[in-house]
């Protein structure tokens, strides 16, 4: 599965729902497919998904039922410590969904080294579901929904960017404006 048909598969699972989205291909190629007000795009900051969606997930109100983190391997492996760190704190709200090809994309696909990051996660507490097609990617969100966090749910998806998503130019105060009135009004 590519990654923009898993961004596909997930913005049709997460309309109502928070949604923190790592930096480069995932941001753009998120909005691309479905571009929200509940998208909190962490533009230029790789590694902070978790890290956002975890504090968010401790804080947000008894109305929001989950919080989701979208990350990518290479971003994780930038801050690895948020899986000990959310293990320990147990937030019961986060749903950290791992799009996991092996490579940091935006470094030439160097590898990441065949981390399993599922694995590391489950020794930090985490309660992990894996996915390697687009119905055990649907199957495995509406699972994780019913379990509570800390959830990863880690996805194999093919290495390389859809072809044709522009940039995504938008101004970080004003996605992070969008995202807080939107998270407001729940």
């Amino acid at each position: 599965m590519k990654r923009i048909e898993a961004l596909e598969i997930l913005a049709g699972l997460t309309a109502d729902l928070p949604v923190v989205v790592t930096c480069a291909a995932s941001s753009r190629e998120l909005a691309a497919v479905a571009d929200r007000p509940n998208h909190l795009y962490l533009l230029d900051s790789m590694g902070l998904a978790g890290s956002v969606a975890t504090g968010l997930a401790l804080t947000v109100a008894e109305s929001v039922p989950r919080v989701v983190a979208i990350e990518g391997d290479g971003s994780l492996l930038m801050n690895p410590n948020v899986l000990p760190t959310a293990g320990y704190l147990r937030p019961r709200k986060l749903l950290m969904v791992l799009l996991d090809n092996g490579v940091y994309g935006a470094t030439a696909n160097l590898p990441t080294y065949g981390v399993d990051l599922g694995a590391l996660a489950e020794a930090s507490g985490w309660t992990v579901q894996r996915a390697a097609a687009p119905e055990d990617l649907r199957s495995g969100f509406t699972q994780a929904l019913t379990v509570d966090g800390p959830v990863l749910l880690h996805v194999r998806i093919e290495v390389g960017n859809a072809a044709g998503v522009p940039k995504l130019l938008a101004n970080p105060v004003v996605v992070g404006r969008r995202f807080q009135d939107w998270l407001a009004a729940r």
